[in-house]
């Protein structure tokens, strides 16, 4: 039981960082090598604001949320500037996004150890959040409750914000056929701009669930994150939201049962990646376009 609830929990974090990759590149055609940055200011500015900002403010609880949503609001702001400055230049041109994207990540990561150092910061959260609750024998600790309720949540909202908005029908309508939308007087660039800024949303939600689950953060812990999101993507289908989250539990799971299993029987020899790499390559021979992807010509 506590296997599972952990591999739900460490699934929703795949699924809020992976959510954001399929939903800019199923609906922009852009694949976002920068999102581990998302990531990183989501939680480093949730750290500083609750260190520095809020410190002694009100309970445990407020400083943390208010310190979360300022988080939030500043993924918002990094992944909109970036799709202002770097990707509306570079639209259909997907060597050129994967050049800036990767040039991004790196200098992003290398600024934050140059301000804030390449050390483990800890993370203050409410003391609910580290203690257990107990279910069939199994103490689950809290915390793993709250990003399994956080990821079904982005599923609910983003399925609903594309299926039954205004901005919902015009963004899957700019990506069917941008030239008509924008005969009809619809500015589809912002849009696309909205898009990114809720890719972003979602991934600095993932840094501070991140900060969450493992208690620290660090610059590097973004791009750590971005390599299995990337695999759940792949696994799910490109492009699919919905794959997405079957592929992030898949993955989730997998994980912790192959590491703790696998350490008892031969050791640690990192069982839990190797596992996740096998079943990538296994769909990529099996099912090219992933578990919920769309067949291409």
């Amino acid at each position: 039981m506590l296997l599972t609830i952990t591999g739900f929990g460490l699934g929703a974090m795949y699924f809020l960082i992976a959510s954001g990759l399929s939903l800019i590149y199923g609906l922009m055609g852009v694949l976002n090598f920068a999102h581990g940055a998302f990531i990183t200011v989501g939680s480093y500015a949730t750290w500083w604001m609750s260190e520095n900002m809020f410190d002694g403010v009100g309970s445990a609880w407020i400083r943390f949320l208010v310190s979360a949503l300022c988080g939030l609001a500043a993924g918002a702001i990094f992944a909109a500037l970036v799709e202002l400055v770097l990707i509306r230049p570079l639209y259909q041109r997907h060597i050129e996004q994967v050049l800036v994207t990767v040039g991004l990540s790196i200098a992003f990561v290398a600024l934050v150890q140059g301000i804030w150092g390449p050390d483990a910061h800890p993370y203050t959260v409410p003391s609910w959040l580290h203690d257990t609750t107990t279910l069939f024998g199994a103490h689950i600790p809290n915390d793993r409750w709250l990003e399994i309720a956080t990821a079904v949540c982005v599923l609910i909202g983003l399925q609903l914000f594309l299926r039954r908005t205004r901005y919902g029908l015009i963004i899957r309508a700019g990506v069917e056929n941008r030239a008509m939308v924008t005969a009809l007087g619809i500015d589809v660039r912002k849009a696309f701009t909205l898009v990114f800024a809720l890719g972003g949303i979602a991934a600095a939600l993932a840094g501070v669930l991140s900060g969450v689950y493992y208690t620290t953060i660090d610059p590097t812990q973004g791009t750590s994150l971005l390599i299995f999101a990337f695999i759940v993507v792949v696994i799910g289908g490109l492009g699919s939201i919905t794959g997405s989250a079957i592929a992030a539990v898949v993955v989730g799971l997998l994980q912790q049962y192959a590491n703790y299993y696998g350490t008892n029987w031969i050791g640690d020899w990192g069982l839990g990646d190797l596992s996740v790499l096998l079943l990538l390559a296994a769909v990529l021979l099996v099912r090219p376009r992933g578990l919920a992807g769309a067949v291409t010509a």
